[in-house]
């Protein structure tokens, strides 16, 4: 099974000025930056509007931050779209990823790419509010190693979702409860929106395929502390789910090797 390592350094960084947050207590270093790494195939409809408003969301803030938009070679129009954004924003990045598919690999391919001290991902498609980010943020400034965008905790929707999906969903929770590490149980291990520490996934060897990867950065990473933070989740509007039968056997694949691995069965 192929794997990809966070290093402590970077392959690849644009020149950015690095910025504290402006709140007293934000941050536990004056040096923090966000790496908010967004995930694209086929998303020209919606990718302006998300980078406009994320960035709109997170200027306020205060804290140094770039946003990688990593795409898999869509050719849709999502390149020229961020490449004609990023002229006029260096805060805003492509990598194009050719021949290859799947979120986790993109997420990771982002996160090798920038030397931010606070990583973090959301999707394309206009699902996962950017309103949420600042939350994020003052969750991990407070002490917590990773902030979770949480549908299942009190405050958090699942949206108009048939009885079906939120059945499938809620079993695929409930299985993770026994790899999960002990007294850092999340009730919402499949979210997609999630900020974590640089030094908690730092060498950890993450599973490329899929489209689960914060389940293994709470079973494999180093974090001392986490938090849910209550997400509604939104309806996409434009483009197309990017669900499919291959999305549930990469996961399949993921519980057995996590399980194989907390068994001792497993060695990476």
């Amino acid at each position: 099974m192929s794997s990809t390592v966070i290093g402590p350094s970077y392959i690849r960084i644009d020149a950015a000025a690095t910025d504290s947050l402006t709140s007293a207590g934000q941050v536990r270093s004056t040096q923090d930056k966000l790496a908010l790494v967004i995930p694209t195939l086929r998303e020209a409809e919606n990718i302006a509007g998300l980078l406009d408003h994320v960035r709109a969301v997170l200027d306020p803030v205060g804290i140094g931050y770039e946003i990688l938009v990593v795409d898999d070679d869509s050719q849709d129009g999502t390149e020229e779209i961020v490449s004609a954004i990023a002229r006029q924003d260096p805060r805003v990045r492509l990598l194009v990823r050719h021949g290859q598919r799947g979120l986790s690999g993109a997420i990771l391919y982002g996160w090798q790419n920038t030397d931010a001290s606070i990583l973090g991902v959301m999707d394309s498609d206009l699902q996962h509010p950017p309103e949420l980010l600042p939350s994020l943020l003052a969750s991990i400034g407070a002490g917590h190693d990773l902030a979770i965008g949480s549908r299942y905790i009190a405050g958090g929707r699942l949206g108009k979702w048939n009885p079906i999906r939120k059945f499938l969903s809620a079993a695929a929770v409930w299985i993770t409860l026994p790899i999960q590490k002990a007294g850092m149980h999340a009730k919402d291990p499949m979210s997609g929106f999630f900020l974590v520490r640089r030094e908690c996934v730092e060498r950890v060897p993450f599973q490329r395929s899929g489209f689960k990867l914060l389940l293994e950065v709470l079973v494999r990473g180093r974090m001392r502390s986490i938090e849910e933070i209550p997400l509604a989740f939104g309806l996409r509007s434009r483009g197309a789910s990017k669900a499919s039968m291959k999305v549930g056997v990469d996961y399949g694949r993921l519980l057995l090797r996590l399980y194989a691995s907390r068994l001792g069965l497993l060695r990476d």
